[in-house]
């Protein structure tokens, strides 16, 4: 068995709950996405000289980098796709900042914490702790299981 199947089984363990699940592919989404922006909002001007503009040279371009990395060394596709789904997020916050409504920051602690209880409901629901306690490791892996349903559904192989 794959590295990756016997890490999405684990995970799976604690998130058979239909309505756990639900709040799972609303959540991870949601939670990914604060990070993201949360990241990109620490200022990168001091460090990242090359930004001149680029609204994409920022510390949460960086850390993508290095967490598809860690995709890459379990599966190239599911890396591809996890890397679609982060560059969608920093598109996503490049359109929040734009739009000034708030601070991105602001918005995206709001997202997190909304989501973390979303989470937490979830997994109180399903009676089982979530994976992470267990394992730092699964907080990169619950992104993934939901790409690989996508995959699943598309037929494209993981």
């Amino acid at each position: 068995m794959k590295k990756i199947d016997a890490l999405f089984n684990e995970y799976g363990e604690s998130h058979q709950n239909p309505t756990n699940k639900t709040i799972h592919w609303i959540c991870v989404p949601l939670i990914f996405f604060s990070i993201v922006g949360l990241i990109a909002s620490i200022p990168a001007e001091p460090l990242l000289r090359l930004t001149d503009g680029n609204p994409y040279a920022n510390w949460a371009t960086v850390l993508l980098i290095l967490v598809i990395v860690y995709y890459v060394s379990l599966s190239i596709p599911l890396a591809i796709g996890m890397t679609a789904f982060g560059l969608l997020c920093l598109v996503l916050c490049n359109l929040i900042v734009q739009l000034n409504i708030a601070p991105l920051w602001l918005i995206c602690v709001i997202i997190f914490v909304g989501a973390w209880i979303g989470q937490f409901y979830g997994h109180k629901v399903e009676g089982k702790k979530p994976s992470f306690f267990k394992d730092l490791q699964f907080l990169m892996i619950g992104p993934a299981w939901l790409m690989h349903f996508i995959y699943k559904k598309m037929g494209v192989p993981y």
